[in-house]
């Protein structure tokens, strides 16, 4: 069964939609209330991380269920730089690009990665007048989303091929 394709903002538009066909999708597999809680916690902390990592989201939702067996998939576009696509991967249950299996995937994937740009932190000088004697951080990512999304589902799965990212959480009952 696949459910509904869910188109998800910046806003938090469709954020609340996907919650709601995730639940539905459990219903209709007549899993429990823990399952339930289980699969939605896996729907919201994908949202999430999607999010905090790309920092921008314009991206479709879907579930898709066999039995008791559920793959929870998110497409997005992005601009990627290496510190994005480092975090992606290292989200991943096997740290690896999933579009990077065959010879040519692997090929445009070394690509792709010697190609994409590093993230510039450096200040405009017109901007640096205005920033004397104040201390400034770049804020880090807390990996929070990540570290629940890699209790609770079985198995992540991070495909980037070029601008776009499809990330799949597999969560088995």
């Amino acid at each position: 069964m696949k459910s509904d394709i869910i188109r998800i903002d910046n806003c938090g538009t469709g954020f609340a939609d996907a919650l709601t066909e995730t639940e539905k999708t459990a219903q209709y597999r007549e899993l429990n209330h823990k399952e339930t809680l289980q699969l939605r916690l896996c729907t919201e902390e994908l949202l999430s991380l999607a999010h905090s990592v790309t920092g921008e989201m314009e991206a479709t939702f879907w579930l898709e269920s066999e039995a008791k067996a559920f793959t929870l998939h998110l497409s997005t576009k992005t601009v990627m730089d290496r510190e994005k696509r480092s975090n992606l991967l290292a989200s991943a249950s096997s740290r690896k690009n999933e579009v990077a299996k065959t010879f040519l995937g692997k090929l445009r994937n070394a690509f792709e990665e010697a190609m994409v740009s590093d993230v510039d932190y450096s200040i405009p000088d017109s901007a640096v007048t205005d920033l004397v004697n104040r201390s400034i951080e770049i804020p880090e990512w807390d990996e929070y989303e990540q570290s629940i999304l890699k209790k609770v589902a079985d198995e992540i799965k991070i495909g980037i091929r070029g601008n776009t990212v499809d990330m799949t959480v597999e969560k088995r009952f």
